[in-house]
């Protein structure tokens, strides 16, 4: 059997990582992988970490290119490896441009297409964009759909997906952060928590030093939602008790406001972005996160650290369900109310430390490797 595995982004990189180690682990899979670089350095950081060469590099990244010219340019440069290869099954992850350009050319050229994290909704084709509208058309085109949980499996059923086509796996990205977390901690984790006083350890003992981690970035938020979000983190800074932890975006849109509003501000740090392997052990000790990340969302609920989502919906209500996160959206005196709801109040923080992670339990990769073996060419 021949696989195809196309992604570009680091998210979609960290997802796949598990499934494609265990496909080339796998004697009767002949398995390549297709990196479009939609994300070039970011993505890179994640193909050393788990160490994936790629048999195929599309190199699009451009600086500012819109989603038109990344899609172009996907449809250009993907299709001849497609004819060239001809595999039996193209396997992608979520919901990126990379995502739903690689399904179309799968049905162009009549190619078995496997979507991965499938079922995600929101019901809102402007929130998250353009993530929303890439996962239907994504849904419409595949011929397999790897829910990670029972309710995007409901989603899917609800638009009349077949239900022998949907499998529920569980997400992979818990397969890959098992995988990190059991790595040493990096020198510059260890240098920056020793630096900003907080304790090697995640805490709310009244008085000790807090670390709250914060991560946003989504296109819906840039504007007045991201100048609200800096502002609660101003005045969330004002506590004598805890120090923000900002790993910055690259985009402009994301670093003008956040550097006019937070650069300089006493108990506020603000990073470069980070690779995942020292993000992943940032989080362990994190006592509070703030994002409008899909991704962590997913991962930190395994490290018992409550997450407040700073969005209007999300398209993992289970979180918000199972208690591990808690919609929060944009607005300035709410994001700091609940902030310091949890900081302040042991009870209802423990009630959010302390509940499941209701997505997966780390071995979603296995699961969607038996199920192509199970279905074939």
């Amino acid at each position: 059997m021949k696989i195809l595995s196309v992604f570009g982004t680091r998210p979609e990189a960290v997802k796949m990582a598990p499934i494609v180690r265990l496909l080339k682990q796998t004697p009767v899979i002949e398995s390549r992988v297709c990196v479009t670089a939609q994300h070039r350095q970011m993505l890179d950081q994640v193909l050393e970490l788990f160490e994936i060469i790629p048999d195929h590099d599309l190199n699009l990244m451009r600086e500012d290119q819109t989603m038109a010219q990344i899609s172009a340019g996907i449809f250009t440069h993907l299709d001849p490896i497609l004819a060239d290869f001809n595999p039996d099954w193209v396997l992608a992850v979520g919901d990126t441009t990379t995502v739903v350009t690689t399904s179309l050319l799968a049905f162009y050229r009549k190619i078995k297409f496997g979507h991965i994290e499938a079922g995600l909704r929101t019901h809102n084709k402007w929130h998250p964009f353009p993530e929303e509208i890439n996962r239907r058309l994504a849904t419409v085109t595949a011929d397999l759909h790897f829910a990670p949980t029972t309710w995007s499996q409901g989603n899917l059923l609800h638009e009349g997906i077949e239900p022998e086509k949907i499998f529920v796996t569980g997400n992979s990205v818990i397969d890959a952060l098992n995988y990190v977390a059991r790595q040493e901690e990096p020198k510059e984790i260890t240098e920056l928590l020793r630096k900003l006083g907080v304790n090697n350890r995640r805490t709310t003992e009244p008085g000790a030093q807090k670390l709250i981690l914060v991560t946003a970035h989504r296109r819906e938020n840039f504007g007045q939602p991201l100048e609200n979000i800096c502002q609660a983190l101003r005045e969330l800074a004002s506590r004598d008790d805890l120090q923000i932890v900002y790993p910055v975006h690259l985009n402009p849109n994301v670093q003008e406001p956040v550097n006019r509003t937070l650069n300089g501000v006493k108990n506020v740090t603000l990073l470069s972005p980070l690779d995942y392997l020292p993000l992943v052990h940032l989080m362990k000790h994190a006592t509070l996160i703030l994002t409008d990340s899909g991704g962590i969302q997913e991962e930190a609920p395994s490290f018992g650290v409550p997450v407040l989502v700073l969005r209007e919906t999300t398209e993992r209500p289970e979180g918000v369900e199972a208690g591990t996160l808690k919609l929060v959206g944009t607005e300035t005196n709410f994001i700091v109310q609940e902030a310091k709801r949890l900081l302040e109040d042991e009870a209802e923080y423990a009630k959010m430390a302390k509940a499941a992670n209701p997505y997966g339990d780390g071995h979603a990769a296995e699961k969607i490797v038996q199920c192509l073996l199970g279905v074939g060419k």
